[in-house]
């Protein structure tokens, strides 16, 4: 009885999966473009933020 209750539930949700894909295909979200990392000219770290680098402190 337990199997058939956790098939049945397994095929209702592959249904509603192909149902979703077959509705939303029209509905993608646009593509966000991270920029790329700040790097630091000098050393080459990344820098976070708008944050000066260490290595110009005379830190590192």
């Amino acid at each position: 009885m337990l199997v058939k209750i956790v098939t049945l539930f397994l095929l209702g949700m592959a249904a509603l999966a192909m149902i979703g894909r077959l509705r939303l295909p029209s509905v993608r979200r646009k593509s966000t473009k991270v920029p790329p990392p700040t790097i630091c000219g000098h050393c080459g770290r990344f820098l976070l933020g708008q944050q000066e680098c260490p290595c110009r402190k005379g830190k590192g």
